[in-house]
Order: structure tokens, then sequence, then C-alpha cells
């Protein structure tokens, strides 16, 4: 059985307990979700708009790094989900969760997907600030 279990890039709100339910299972001692939600300041400014936007081949890159976190990891089962397009503030931006034997597994296992998901996946932040500037975060920042 594939211990990937979902993965997507989606228009429309995160659902962490979905996520959840998709590493969910009985070999799992440990099961670590990280929710990337939208703040309200970035660089000690304030945020007033936010949107992300993706390149289509984000859902194979995607599936590139959790097939790595996989096997480097004695996970048991791992789920990625990022969102695209306008949200508010305190929305979920992206949703990972690995289940693993232990802990210390599912802990690093989850804190490399969420680093290689940022740094890898050409997914870009576009935000505005109060004071009327604007910048592009992404992939590879």
């Amino acid at each position: 059985m594939d211990v990937i279990r979902l993965l997507g890039i989606r228009d429309t709100p995160l659902s962490v307990d979905e996520v959840l339910a998709a590493v969910g299972g009985h070999a799992a001692g440990g099961t670590v979700i990280f929710v990337g939600t939208v703040r309200e300041q970035d660089h000690g400014k304030p945020v007033t708009r936010l949107s992300y936007s993706a390149h289509p081949s984000a859902e194979s890159e995607l599936r590139q790094v959790a097939e790595k976190v996989a096997a480097d990891f004695p996970v048991t089962a791992l789920a990625a989900v990022h969102r695209v397009g306008d949200l508010a503030l305190g929305d979920a931006a992206v949703v990972v969760a690995v289940a693993a034997p232990h802990r210390d597994e599912a802990f690093r296992a989850s804190r490399r997907l969420i680093d290689d998901l940022k740094s890898q996946v050409p997914i870009w932040k576009h935000q505005a600030f109060a004071d009327g500037e604007t910048e592009w975060v992404g992939a590879g920042e």
C-alpha cells in the first residue's frame, strides 16, 4: 500500500480533518500535523491581501517531494495539500501530516515534508501590505 495518501493543490478551503483522516491507521505510534495559516503581519508590516499561485507542475513536484520523504523516513502515511487563490487572515494555506511508528520519526519527516514543499514546489505567495507595497515569495526563496 502506498504511504502517500493525499496530495493536492486546491483553490478551495483546506480541511485539517481530511488530512488527518488520510494518514490514520493502526501502524502509527505518532502522527504530526502542521497547519500553515495566513498571518496578519509579515516583516513587521500589516498584511492586507494575500494570494497564492502555482505552476502547472506543482502537483508533480509535490509528489516528488513526498516520495523522497517516504523513501528517507520509515513513515506509515503522509499527506500534503496547499491552497491557491485569494486567502483571508487565519485561512489555512498548507496542511501536512505524517504518521510513523514512533514520534521522533513522525516529527522529523513532517519537518522535512513542509520544508521541502516550501523550498521546492513552485507555489508563489503574493502579499500586499497596508503601506501599499507588495511582494512575491515562493519556491526557492
